[in-house]
């Protein structure tokens, strides 16, 4: 009796400090479903306040998914559904040696070959991507803050849409753009 209590004790202990690490979380609601996803400030604190005030101002709201490559991630929060890239603040730096990696559902940040470029655009990985973990063959890896913890199913429909190559105004030509706009109509911080 003795060990089962113990036993029971240590369980309810791993349970209260599992929850009591969980980090924020943003509700999307797409033109594709909804989904939730939960940040790790503790493991990406500046990143995950950088997407924080992101969602807090609005910026999100009606920016599209604009690169959706199935088998390897789908990409949003830049453009619009004429794909005109949105003004952002300054960059983020690099978070990518926190130990995340770019595991399926998780979600991190998008930037150019500078590792501290990360500004608004963010990626759904929708596999297991090792390649993108630091240390990558280019030494950097890119920053994961958080995963997917609810509707996973709307994640899996936008990564099957069809895609083609765009006319974008600042940027001449986008490929992997959905045929039909894959809007976020909002991402809202929820307890």
């Amino acid at each position: 009796m003795r060990k089962v209590l113990t036993g029971l004790l240590l369980t309810l202990t791993c349970l209260l400090s599992s929850l009591a690490f969980a980090g924020p979380k943003v509700e999307f609601k797409t033109t594709m479903g909804n989904f939730v996803v939960e940040l790790n400030p503790e493991k990406a604190p500046k990143t995950s306040a950088n997407f924080l005030d992101y969602v807090k101002s609005g910026f999100y709201d009606g920016t599209i998914f604009h690169r959706v490559i199935d088998g390897f991630m789908i990409q949003g929060g830049g453009f619009t559904p004429n794909l005109v890239q949105k003004p952002t603040k300054d960059p983020v730096v690099s978070e990518a040696q926190n130990g995340l990696k770019n595991q399926i559902y998780t979600i991190a940040m998008a930037r150019t070959a500078n590792p501290d470029s990360a500004t608004a655009q963010f990626f759904i990985n929708v596999a297991n991507n090792q390649g993108l973990d630091y240390p990558n063959a280019m030494g950097n890896g890119y920053t994961v803050f958080g995963k997917v913890i609810s509707g996973t199913q709307t994640i899996d429909a936008i990564r099957k849409v069809p895609t083609m190559i765009a006319p974008a105004p600042q940027m001449g030509r986008m490929s992997d753009v959905p045929t039909k706009p894959v809007t976020i109509l909002s991402a809202t911080v929820i307890q």
